[in-house]
């Protein structure tokens, strides 16, 4: 009778320098895992980017309150061209034909005026003629953006005549100047009462300086009484629309309605 035998399953792990090397990979293999994951999840940026964020982040923390900048002394302004002026000064009246100002485009109003010539015309309305106050009531005009202005207008009407050049400005030494610090404000308030002034300036005084057409002066009280109770927000809208004779937004259609609201607010701020 014979003996059957059934083979032993042995252990892999023979000898104790198996055992370490088993316990070691068990460790070190979810370890490099994990930093791989991590590599992968951060290979979006290089070390180099990072690295120059971090000395950016730390520039602008170290960044003083105020800095030095070097501009060119006696810098000259953007001079305008002439449909720029007029769009900002003389459409209030010229549009519309206010108090018999010669409107934009008619051959038969500027016919007589073109055959003045150039020169005399431009002269002529720089000191002021009948109801027209001298630059078209902005005084802040310089002489060539009111040349410009006068040219546009009686080209419109058949004239060809050249506006002026801007005058050359000669080169000047940079100057250093000390920008204000970086936490330094203009008050909302006040930036605003500058703004309604400005605009005030260059498209309202014509009319409202001398009650043109029946528009309330600027500082009358009395004029201003009745446009008081209706309220700030209908008053803006009046102006936006155009009321009377009064052409939509002055005559001037650049504006913003926060320029018209500004410039209510500035207005009404006179006889309060």
């Amino acid at each position: 009778m014979s003996d059957n035998h059934t083979p032993e399953h042995g252990s892999p792990i023979k000898t104790p320098k198996q055992l370490i090397i088993v316990v070691l990979l068990a460790f070190i293999i979810p370890v490099l895992v994990i930093v791989m994951l991590a590599q992968m999840a951060t290979s979006g940026k290089s070390p180099s980017e990072n690295s120059a964020a971090a000395e950016e982040a730390i520039a602008q923390r170290l960044k003083p309150a105020g800095e030095v900048i070097v501009v060119a002394a006696g810098g000259a302004q953007e001079v305008r061209a002439g449909k720029a002026v007029y769009e900002a000064v003389c459409a209030a009246c010229h549009t519309t034909g206010v108090l018999n100002a010669p409107k934009l485009g008619d051959k038969a109003g500027w016919v007589k005026l073109i055959a003045e010539g150039q020169s005399k015309l431009t002269a002529d309305a720089m000191k002021g003629v009948r109801q027209m106050p001298p630059r078209g009531g902005a005084p802040d005009l310089s002489d060539v953006e009111f040349a410009r202005a006068v040219a546009y207008l009686a080209n419109q009407a058949g004239a060809n005549w050249k506006e002026p050049d801007a005058p050359a400005t000669p080169a000047a030494p940079a100057a250093v100047v000390a920008a204000a610090p970086a936490t330094a404000a203009v008050p909302a308030a006040a930036a605003n009462a500058g703004k309604g002034k400005s605009v005030y300036e260059s498209s309202c005084t014509v009319c409202h300086a001398a009650g043109v057409a029946g528009a309330p002066k600027t500082g009358d009280k009395a004029a201003w009484a009745s446009r008081l109770k209706t309220g700030n927000s209908a008053l803006v809208a009046a102006v936006v629309k155009g009321k009377g004779a009064m052409p939509p937004k002055g005559g001037n259609m650049s504006l913003s309605d926060d320029d018209i609201q500004a410039a209510v607010d500035y207005m009404l701020s006179l006889v309060k």
